[in-house]
């Protein structure tokens, strides 16, 4: 038997706590959503927090102060994306008939030609479509009261966000220094040196993130709102700063712009013009952001090669699905710098030397 040493035993007894610590967290993982965000947004927030409180502004005001600054962004946003959703339901309400109508007259008779599929657009088909989608007996029913389970089960966690996130992010940015300090108490007294060292470097890269990802949504943003307008969109102002400034939230922010400024096309030209710009407006960003805007503003200030960026990207969507690209890039910069003390113990060991 392995003969141990009081040390290596109690190493081993807090890596087992430790991963014992990780499965929890991921079994508890939809439970932990709101708080994760809060979190997110607590770190983000608390630069402001601290310069108010350097201006002698007490610190439960200055929380106060930066959640509702918070509020109101996200409130202008709200305000620039529901008129424009608005405007444009109510005009396809009304240009619903001449939309079908051209369908028939022109898409209808190119599936006839070259698929052989007859098809007639019109009300009478879309509610055949309908019943016979849903009147499909027992698995039609059931399939239809596990969409409303779905849907209010939906509203509900939305509903717990919207509640539970503000509340948690104000105790989190009234009590953040307080909390790094209890972190860094808990901490082995051999490695508090080193460990408070990387957070710090990790902190610098992350200040750098977010500054680059914030300067990649504003040129976007000017990219979008000029090359609409310049195609003649009448909600080229509005899409257009929608898309850049959503395009934090990958595939979100870039698909509701795409399905805005298509629907638009639609509504506004009422014919293969209006689409082919959406096309070669929509796809000459996603070059502009993926090749040249994300790797330069954001990879080149977190120390990343823009290859790696996009190797990034791709490969913690695979692993982690929306969240994974969601979190790409501050996990690679977290990564880089703890693979960076790797690389310097690694050449400064005998085992590199000999």
């Amino acid at each position: 038997m392995f003969n141990l040493t009081a040390q290596q035993k109690q190493t081993a007894l807090w890596l087992g706590v430790a991963a014992a610590l990780c499965a929890l967290l991921y079994l508890l993982g939809p439970v932990l959503v709101p708080f994760a965000l809060a979190a997110v947004l607590a770190y983000m927030l608390e630069p402001g927090v601290a310069w108010l409180v350097r201006k002698r502004l007490p610190r439960p005001a200055a929380v106060l102060l930066m959640i509702v600054l918070l509020g109101l962004v996200l409130l202008v946003l709200a305000l620039i994306l529901v008129p424009v959703l608005h405007k444009e339901a109510v005009a396809l309400q009304q240009k619903f008939p001449a939309i079908v109508e051209r369908l028939n007259t022109s898409v209808a008779p190119w599936l006839a030609d070259k698929f052989d599929v007859h098809l007639r657009f019109d009300a009478e088909t879309i509610r055949g479509l309908l019943t016979d989608h849903l009147s499909s007996g027992s698995t039609g029913a059931a399939s239809l009261w596990s969409s409303i389970r779905v849907g209010t089960s939906a509203v509900l966690g939305i509903a717990a966000l919207l509640f539970l996130v503000p509340m948690v992010l104000f105790y989190l940015l009234l009590d953040w220094p307080r909390l790094l300090e209890r972190l860094r108490a808990v901490l082995p007294r051999r490695w508090e040196h080193q460990v408070v060292g990387m957070v710090k470097e990790v902190d610098t890269v992350l200040a750098q993130f977010l500054r680059g990802q914030i300067a990649v949504m504003l040129a976007l943003a000017v990219y979008y709102s000029v090359a609409l307008a310049l195609a003649g969109f009448d909600v080229a102002l509005p899409v257009g700063i929608l898309t850049g400034l959503l395009v934090f939230i990958p595939y979100v922010g870039y698909g509701l712009g795409l399905i805005l400024a298509l629907l638009s096309a639609l509504l506004q030209f009422g014919n293969w013009y209006g689409l082919g710009a959406v096309i070669v407006v929509y796809g000459l960003g996603q070059v502009l952001e993926g090749f040249f805007l994300t790797p330069r503003l954001v990879g080149e200030r977190i120390g990343l090669h823009p290859l790696a960026v996009i190797f990034a990207l791709m490969a913690f969507g695979q692993l982690f699905g929306f969240v994974g690209v969601l979190i790409a890039l501050p996990a690679s910069a977290a990564i880089l710098v703890g693979l960076k003390h790797v690389r310097n113990r690694y050449v400064a060991s005998s085992f590199y030397r000999e």
